[in-house]
């Protein structure tokens, strides 16, 4: 009796280590959940704080460039010298395309930082790629650009927003746009710079939508950096159109990958679940 005794206390003896590495461990988890809390708490408030000023400039702005469009029909009902009055035209015109620029900028940052309230209906995969076809068929044919549909009949349906699922994929037709056009123009290699192309493909676990491009490509270093805010390689841009799109895409349960063979071409893929 005595030995089983001594038997049980040098086992538990022996799990007081165990337990004190696994409440130890626990501890440390638990105090890597309360930071992660606070940090998300701390990106909220810095999120509505910046969302707020946003809304403040970009307030002030509509009205200087109202303003400014109405010194330009003053400056021309005042019947200026045609010198004087092109001076000050080329002024205002300045003045009025950076407020513009502005504009775009302040807009592209509250569609990136502001909460996305997702309205997901039922809708038809295909139809909605045909609609967004149909609406940038004219801006993709000024731009000297076939645009191209690869619709898989199996693709059906999936609980989306509609609207934003439209604009993540219009974000990533105006830069395939807006790149096959640049290399076309430069001299870049590229893998054609003619065709842009739209697929739908019917995987095990849900739809995948590419959105494949004949342009200059990406260089693997570039990519790395593409979907951080503010980043951009185009002059003028605002850098939020990709990471607006991934955000879109992952507030929808889904993942956006890349694709790219540097002058040859980029293939970006969204993979959305399918609807349970």
């Amino acid at each position: 009796m005595q030995w089983f005794a001594l038997g049980i206390g040098c086992g538990v003896l022996a799990t007081v280590p165990l337990i004190v590495f696994a409440s130890r461990r626990t501890a440390r988890r638990v105090r890597k959940l309360e930071q992660r809390a606070r940090g998300a708490e701390r990106l909220a408030e810095l999120g509505t704080l910046t969302g707020g000023l946003a809304h403040e400039i970009k307030n002030p702005l509509s009205t200087i460039g109202l303003n400014l469009q109405l010194l330009r029909e003053s400056i021309d009902d005042a019947e200026l010298p045609t010198d004087l009055a092109s001076r000050f035209g080329r002024r205002i015109d300045a003045l009025t395309d950076e407020t513009d620029r502005l504009r775009g900028i302040l807009e592209d940052f509250l569609s990136f930082a502001g909460r996305m309230r997702l309205d997901p209906q039922p809708a038809v995969v295909n139809d909605l790629v045909e609609q967004l076809v149909d609406f940038y068929h004219a801006q993709a044919e000024a731009s000297g650009i076939q645009l191209r549909t690869r619709l898989a009949p199996d693709a059906g349906e999936l609980n989306l927003d509609t609207t934003l699922f439209k604009q993540a994929l219009l974000n990533l037709l105006i830069n395939a746009t807006q790149a096959m056009v640049d290399a076309r123009y430069s001299d870049k290699p590229h893998g054609g710079a003619t065709d842009l192309i739209l697929r739908t493909e019917r995987t095990r676990d849900g739809v995948e939508v590419h959105v494949i491009d004949t342009g200059p490509g990406i260089d693997p270093a570039t990519i790395e950096k593409i979907f951080h805010p503010y980043f951009t390689t185009k002059k003028g841009g605002t850098g939020l159109g990709l990471p607006t799109t991934r955000r879109i895409i992952e507030e929808h349960g889904g993942s956006i990958a890349v694709h790219s063979d540097p002058g040859q071409g980029t293939d970006f893929t969204l993979h959305l679940p399918a609807t349970n």
